[in-house]
């Protein structure tokens, strides 16, 4: 009996978070956009009108669509945010095997940044069918979803979308940004290997101009919009002085920011409260915290 009532809770769970999905390529014609799609979880009370697009990690191989995709818009929908879960371009699984863009392109920067800017064009062009102020459109990410998220916040100056023949008449820079322990640097000692991999290709005498481009505590702009930051020191996966890093970008550069960090929770646990630990649970309650004190 407990097993049914379980199965019909999960499936009543699940169907609350469904919404309809959007191809964001739509009518485009680029023929490799039609793996990227952009979910929306509209808030029923959002007075404020505000929306976070949301990148998932995974080390821009994969997505980690679950704790740091659905899971996380379901979240912020239920405290009056609207969501949108943007399902960008990835190497995908096969070139993490077989490492085929060593002769094939694949994709590759700067194909993520340009789904992250058309995923912000088209929330702010559909503000009012969605209910949202376009005024007040951020984004979250994760792991190397935290890395696209701040890429979007550092070069929204450059139009990504003007090169695939789409004509942009919205502003690109996100409202505001957030990095749950994010990837941050492309350098030694602190690069996590595996995202510049799936950034970059698997070539090793990496291009130094693209490597210091995607290096982002190099390039934070005047104009960079508020930043929240949080992550872990003991996260096996990312080392935690890529948010140091950020952090003293950010502060130099005289950014509103804030970073939150915890000595434990590790790595991947994004809305979970099985993952991680009860001490980094916390930057959820603190990130709506900041969200409402930021001046828009």
């Amino acid at each position: 009996m407990k097993k049914i009532l379980l199965l019909i809770f999960s499936l009543l769970f699940y169907t609350g978070m469904a919404k309809a999905q959007e191809k964001i390529w739509k009518g485009i014609g680029v023929s490799h956009g039609n793996q990227v799609t952009l979910e929306a979880y509209l808030a029923e009370d959002n007075p404020e009108g505000r929306a976070v697009i949301i990148c998932a990690g995974g080390s821009y191989f994969w997505l980690d669509q679950h704790y740091e995709g659905d899971s996380v818009a379901y979240w912020l929908q239920q405290n009056g945010i609207s969501a949108f879960v943007l399902r960008y371009r990835t190497a995908g699984y096969v070139d993490f095997a077989l490492h085929y863009r060593s002769l094939f392109r694949g994709n590759r920067h700067p194909d993520m940044i340009t789904d992250a800017q058309r995923a912000l064009q088209w929330v702010r062009e559909h503000a009012e069918e969605y209910h949202v102020n376009p005024d007040k459109v951020g984004m979250i990410g994760f792991s190397a979803g935290g890395h696209l998220v701040v890429s979007a916040a550092c070069y929204h100056d450059v139009d990504f979308l003007q090169r695939q023949g789409i004509t942009t008449e919205v502003s690109l820079k996100p409202t505001f940004v957030a990095a749950i322990y994010p990837v941050v640097t492309m350098y030694e000692p602190y690069v996590h290997k595996r995202s510049r991999r799936g950034l970059m290709g698997r070539n090793r005498n990496f291009d130094e101009a693209v490597l210091d481009t995607l290096s982002l505590e190099r390039h934070i702009p005047a104009d960079c919009p508020p930043v929240f930051i949080a992550n872990c020191v003991d996260d096996p996966v990312v080392d935690y002085h890529n948010s140091v890093l950020l952090d003293s970008a950010l502060t130099v550069a005289n950014i509103n920011h804030r970073y939150l960090q915890f000595a434990t929770g590790g790595h991947g646990f994004g809305t979970s409260e099985r993952k991680g630990s009860k001490e980094c649970h916390a930057w959820k309650q603190e990130f709506l915290k900041w969200l409402s004190e930021i001046d828009f």
